[in-house]
């Protein structure tokens, strides 16, 4: 028994990193996923082809587009019927000192990744209130909470998005609709493997725990926030940042 058995679950931004390791973290606990990409579907294919179990799809999603939104999510709900988990993992970056930030850099990052979370939770939630429940995670990050120099227009999205996961918790709950939120702190990526020995010694430096996460811890995460273990949470952000911050 994996917890999550019989359960359906969308993840944005699955075609790699910590979406691609949310995907097969959920379909290892026995979830149906679908995979979801904006501009590379190979990757989401190689993905797709890695989750063990069946019934799982591969969709075209692009949280910017409103009409790409929508049309994702009726193709997932006409296959599948329904919907039991959302993950908002899709996001992007601009990084650049404020003094220095283009107002369209601003502009893109907090309309991709607020908007673009209320966009797929806004679509959800019909379905969810028909089924009579559902649950939904949110990626966001310890710079939202925290802040860091030259990412003021990134550290303001992923803040947003807690806010707006509580408000979407305290609206859902009559409904059997829960909203979380899961908070990475440094995670091995691309970006954590081009740094230089220098680098990864300060960033270690900070972590009391002396590691740098990895894609499954945060799946690991997301996936009790989605299954019925975590029946009775709602409106929370998990950090899984090896003590980096502590709230």
């Amino acid at each position: 028994m994996g917890g999550l058995e019989n359960f359906k679950v969308l993840v944005t931004g699955s075609s790699r990193g910590i979406g691609a390791g949310i995907a097969l973290k959920a379909a290892q606990k026995g979830a149906q996923v679908a995979v979801t990409y904006s501009s590379n579907p190979s990757s989401a294919e190689k993905v797709l082809e890695g989750l063990p179990g069946s019934g799982h799809l591969l969709v075209s999603l692009n949280i910017q587009d409103e009409e790409s939104v929508k049309k994702a999510f009726g193709d997932i709900l006409k296959s599948w019927g329904s919907i039991d988990g959302l993950v908002n993992n899709a996001g992007v970056t601009a990084d650049q000192l404020l003094l220095r930030m283009k107002v369209e850099d601003f502009d893109k990052v907090v309309q991709t990744n607020l908007r673009g979370s209320y966009l797929c939770t806004k679509e959800v939630i019909r379905p969810m209130m028909k089924n009579k429940k559902g649950t939904i995670v949110h990626i966001t990050s310890v710079i939202g909470q925290m802040g860091q120099a030259g990412q003021a227009n990134y550290a303001a999205s992923k803040a947003g998005i807690e806010a707006f996961s509580k408000s979407v918790a305290l609206e859902l709950a009559s409904r059997n609709i829960r909203s979380n939120c899961v908070a990475p702190g440094f995670i091995e990526t691309d970006m954590t493997q081009a740094l230089n020995e220098e680098q990864r010694a300060k960033m270690l430096a900070g972590i009391p725990l002396g590691t740098i996460g990895t894609a499954e811890d945060v799946a690991a995460c997301v996936c009790f926030l989605l299954s019925d273990e975590s029946r009775y949470v709602t409106g929370q952000t998990l950090s899984v940042n090896g003590g980096l911050l502590m709230p």
